[in-house]
């Protein structure tokens, strides 16, 4: 690799591409280019990827089974590319998550991943962390149901971090919630805690974690962040971190601050280029939380399991 080079893909903010979108994905690393919409001017950049200009590639995903199968991540340092893994795995929920495999199979991904490339290159997030009701008069509920269990399956593999952040009620997430209501496929209302309850929830994150050996790191949550008090052991997340990256593979990536993203609430992120896109590649998860895409896929088979049993 050309050590003067420093650009960080991302794969992707926007969508789920080692899901969904690996055949594509590879076919544009053999042509050595993306064509990259930007998701706000709608114009259209190209960027090269050949080997020689790219330092590290950080994917996200909460499936991995096509990636493993595909031997993306295999194939992808066979052409001389680094890799980067953040993983969201939370609490098994057919409604918060209603197309996700079972947290059994997304844990032996995991296994897997860690197998094939070391913990070391893999981030494991809790996120986000949500409280809702299923009806206006039912009593609050929350997805820590499994966490615990992941706690341990995080630990044997000798992943040491946990990222998380809380619920953020974007727009996108009201249109999808009513596009729901109306067609009384579910009945959801998610909660803003107070914030002398997400410092509360942290501090117990926190003191199960480091019971477990591992820390806390928080996405996005400035606030909550600096009111954690003098000796919390809470950190706040890069979840493309350049000098992680620069320690695990060496040459010269960007470690600029990316003020492209929410750096106002906290996000400590380098600089990197995304190459997914909302419209052209929507994500099927159907997960009711993203701030990805406001509507929900009905196209696939299991698409409408919005329910708790």
């Amino acid at each position: 690799m050309n050590q003067n080079q420093d650009r960080i893909l991302s794969a992707s903010r926007r969508t789920d591409i080692p899901a969904f979108y690996m055949d594509w994905f590879m076919e544009h690393i053999k042509l050595g280019f993306f064509n990259v919409k930007n998701p706000f001017t709608k114009t259209i950049k190209k960027i090269d990827v050949s080997n020689d200009s790219i330092h590290s590639i950080v994917f996200w995903s909460k499936n991995y089974d096509a990636f493993i199968k595909a031997k993306a991540g295999e194939k992808l340092i066979q052409l001389g590319f680094n890799i980067f893994l953040n993983f969201t795995i939370n609490s098994e929920s057919h409604l918060l998550e209603p197309n996700l495999p079972l947290l059994k199979k997304r844990l032996e991904q995991l296994n897997r991943l860690v197998c094939l490339f070391g913990p070391e290159k893999i981030s494991w997030r809790f996120d986000p962390i949500c409280f809702y009701k299923t009806s206006p008069d039912s009593p609050i509920k929350n997805n820590f149901s499994d966490f615990p269990d992941i706690v341990q399956k995080i630990t044997e593999l000798g992943i040491k971090k946990c990222v998380t952040s809380f619920f953020d009620n974007y727009k996108k997430i009201q249109t999808r919630l009513k596009w729901i209501n109306k067609k009384k496929l579910s009945s959801i209302f998610f909660i803003d805690p107070s914030l002398d309850k997400k410092i509360k929830v942290i501090h117990r994150m926190e003191t199960h974690l480091a019971n477990a050996g591992l820390t806390l790191n928080l996405c996005c949550e400035k606030e909550v962040f600096s009111n954690l008090g003098p000796h919390t052991r809470v950190l706040e997340n890069s979840c493309i971190d350049g000098h992680l990256l620069k320690t695990l593979f060496g040459g010269n990536p960007e470690i600029k601050k990316d003020y492209g993203q929410r750096s106002k609430l906290g996000c400590q992120c380098t600089k990197s280029i995304d190459i997914g896109s909302y419209a052209d590649h929507p994500c099927f998860h159907n997960c009711l939380f993203c701030y990805a895409n406001p509507h929900i896929d009905t196209t696939l088979k299991n698409s409408l399991r919005f329910n708790e049993n």
